[in-house]
């Protein structure tokens, strides 16, 4: 077989998968486990892990890994809570262990280093390594990604979970880190499974049918990027779609118009991102968007030189809730008369275009103003593309006119400009001082009166599967 690979018959991947399966096989031959009685009788989850902690050899414990991740997929909600309540309380911390290794610190016995070293290793929850060792079955990466989207939706009634989600994300931003994410353009030609996936995943703008994203993707003017992982070799876990415009754009519709009349690339000088979707729910909280964007705007910057501005054209997906919120209390500073006045009549089934001054300033206000406990901006979005470096450049009234526009932002559109010079100081100005940079525009919607005192939210927002671009 190795002469296959030197050969070229063979390929490295595939041989590693196969090994993989042989010492599978191996391993179910050492522990008498049949295949098909797997795949009908449930086995206890528990034990599983206790028998997988146990095992040295290598063929034995890729074996038990993937019948342990197998029975869990298989398993109902309550033996799957089950199983996860285990790793927050059995497979935690050795408690008493940990108290030895205290006292063996405190006693001094032995070099500092090595006292160190012990209380570290016996600190790190069992979790952890049952985690690590379910991902050498075959597919554990993704197995494990799944298994997290089900602890996600246990989270919110289930509290004490939060220790094992917090270890979760602790292994797999490790294993996703960007040295290990490979860069893929997606076109046309791209093959129809992961084609499907982009059509699927699509969260900021919905992909209609296989003509819309024909126009998306086609065209000389769009291109289409996304990261993906050795061990998920057809699933992208985030992509970004780019249009390539003479201008900076202040409405989506017209980039989306299937009878759009393309330009060549060569002609364009504005790269537009105008749709970022997290793809693998299991994956939240660990952060590819911003080495994509970052990555995205240097490769077209090196293959297309007549490119010089590098925009988004993003959502405000929580701007119509929180306004609603402020129009509640009559305390906001926010709103004033005036505003309340203009707001009451878009209720009342008024003409929106007369409310576009009170929206743009309600707007600036939203961006420069309001406030999470932290001292970060309220809304997702602008926190996401000012921590990358960007600057809010724009508000474009309308710049979304479609019904879920419409719902959850008055229409409300946004431009963040990517200035490579200015990237690095803009990022560290937001993560040092919360500094939000804004363009001079912005600056002057925010009506005098209302910016007097900072309004500071509640950190409760709405967890977004998109990172709306």
């Amino acid at each position: 077989m190795l002469n296959d690979i030197r050969s070229g018959r063979i390929a490295a991947p595939e041989f590693l998968q196969g090994l993989i399966d042989t010492l599978t096989q191996r391993g179910r031959a050492v522990l008498g486990i049949k295949p098909d009685r797997d795949a009908g009788e449930d086995r206890d989850l528990e034990l599983l892990g206790e028998a997988l902690l146990s095992r040295r050899g290598e063929a034995s414990g890729v074996a038990i890994a993937q019948s342990l991740l197998a029975a869990f997929e298989r398993a109902a909600e309550p033996q799957r809570l089950k199983f996860l309540s285990s790793l927050a309380d059995r497979f935690g911390p050795d408690r008493r262990a940990i108290e030895l290794a205290i006292a063996a610190y405190q006693r001094k016995e032995g070099g500092d280093g090595a006292r160190l070293e012990a209380l570290h290793a016996v600190a790190e929850p069992r979790r952890q390594e049952l985690i690590r060792r379910l991902n050498l079955a075959p597919g554990g990466t993704s197995s494990l990604v799944r298994m997290r989207e089900v602890l996600l939706s246990l989270l919110r009634e289930h509290p004490e979970l939060e220790a094992v989600d917090d270890d979760f994300v602790h292994l797999f931003s490790s294993w996703f880190n960007r040295g290990f994410l490979v860069l893929r353009p997606i076109d046309w030609t791209t093959s129809a499974n992961i084609l499907e996936k982009i059509i699927r995943y699509e969260a900021v703008h919905a992909i209609q049918d296989w003509d819309d994203l024909r126009n998306r993707l086609e065209p000389p003017d769009r291109r289409c990027y996304a990261f993906f992982h050795p061990q998920l070799v057809d699933e992208p876990l985030i992509f970004v779609e780019v249009a390539l415009t003479k201008e900076i754009p202040g409405a989506i519709g017209p980039l989306l118009d299937k009878s759009r009349q393309a330009i060549a690339a060569r002609e364009a000088t504005t790269a537009v991102f105008y749709s970022i979707s997290n793809t693998q729910k299991g994956l939240a909280g660990v952060s590819f968007g911003n080495f994509l964007i970052k990555q995205v705007v240097q490769d077209l910057a090196r293959e297309l030189p007549n490119l010089k501005t590098f925009v988004t054209l993003s959502p405000v997906p929580g701007f119509a809730g929180w306004v609603r919120r402020e129009l509640k209390s009559e305390a906001s500073a926010a709103i004033d008369d005036d505003t309340r006045q203009a707001m009451a009549a878009i209720d009342e089934g008024g003409d929106i275009a007369q409310a576009k001054d009170a929206i743009t300033a309600l707007a600036a206000y939203y961006f420069l103003k309001a406030k999470l406990p932290s001292g970060k901006p309220v809304d997702p979005v602008a926190r996401f593309h000012l921590g990358n470096g960007a600057r809010l450049e724009r508000l474009n009234f309308l710049g979304d006119a479609s019904a879920k526009g419409m719902k959850q932002s008055y229409g409300l559109m946004v431009n963040y400009l990517y200035a490579l010079e200015h990237i690095e100081a803009n990022h560290e100005a937001f993560a040092e001082a919360g500094t939000v940079m804004a363009s001079d525009k912005v600056k002057k919607a925010l009506r005098a009166k209302l910016s007097s005192r900072d309004l500071v939210l509640s950190p409760h927002t709405n967890s977004q599967r998109k990172i709306s671009s």
